[in-house]
């Protein structure tokens, strides 16, 4: 197998900006790939056997090289072993490895997705799916082009979904006010109404973030904190898993 047998060229443009984000995900697929070809193997037969130890190889090696696109360390500096010198047993140590990285990994990053996200009272949501209703009628009493009107319908659509989840990603809410701040002004019916309708939901969002943020009385947002090693004995010798990842995650 190959690197595109891992992850697809579509995958790794849809991967999320953040390095250690893209890195998990990308892990993810390159992780079930290698099982579903595994599972059609007959590893009884030799034919086989070498089919899924060069699979293996070639996980292995796609996982380093995303590492070293990324600076995800300790994987970044790793050497990936000549085929004459890999085996069952360096695989399995460094799925095994894998896996505990990628599990500080996931849980970090989860935590910090929940800071860039806030829980919506049912009133504020109900106000804010107004702004929503308003704002796709000045989209379609405005001057703007068909395609431009569907692109923006396609923006409020997505928004709208972030509004039916548990908690409202501020991500979602700047890309919807984005895309409407960025047509210009000529080009709407009523400009003022369009710019009031974008600032109320900013402040709708706003108002229920402080809220939550003063409830839950959280500390400022700290550095990541650096992933450790599976092993104890490795700690002095590898470092933290995200030494480097301070500089890379646009916190």
């Amino acid at each position: 197998m190959h690197v595109f047998d891992f992850i697809t060229p579509e995958e790794i443009d849809l991967a999320p900006e953040d390095p250690a984000f893209a890195f998990a995900e990308l892990v993810g697929h390159a992780i079930r790939r290698l099982d579903d070809f595994t599972k059609t193997r007959d590893l009884t037969d030799q034919d086989g056997w070498n089919e899924v130890e060069e699979a293996r190889l070639g996980f292995m090696n796609v996982i380093v090289g995303l590492a070293k696109a990324y600076k995800i360390e300790p994987f970044a500096n790793q050497d990936v072993p000549r085929f004459d010198n890999f085996n069952l047993n360096i695989h399995r140590q460094f799925k095994a490895d894998l896996d505990h990285y990628i599990t500080q990994l996931v849980v970090d990053n989860s935590l910090r997705a929940k800071r860039d996200a806030t829980a919506i009272p049912p009133k504020i949501r109900e106000r804010l799916r107004a702004y929503v209703n308003a704002l796709r009628e000045a989209v379609d009493a405005s001057q703007l082009s068909e395609t431009k009107r569907t692109v923006l319908h396609e923006k409020l659509d997505a928004f709208e979904a972030e509004l039916n989840k548990r908690r409202l990603g501020l991500m979602a809410v700047a890309k919807m006010t984005i895309a409407i701040a960025t047509v210009p002004g000529a080009l709407w019916g009523s400009y003022e109404v369009v710019n009031r309708l974008t600032h109320q939901v900013l402040q709708a969002v706003g108002e229920a973030k402080a809220a939550e943020d003063e409830n839950r009385q959280l500390p400022p947002l700290s550095a990541p904190a650096a992933l450790l090693p599976p092993r104890k004995e490795e700690a002095e010798t590898k470092g933290g898993f995200s030494q480097n990842l301070d500089d890379e995650i646009p916190f």
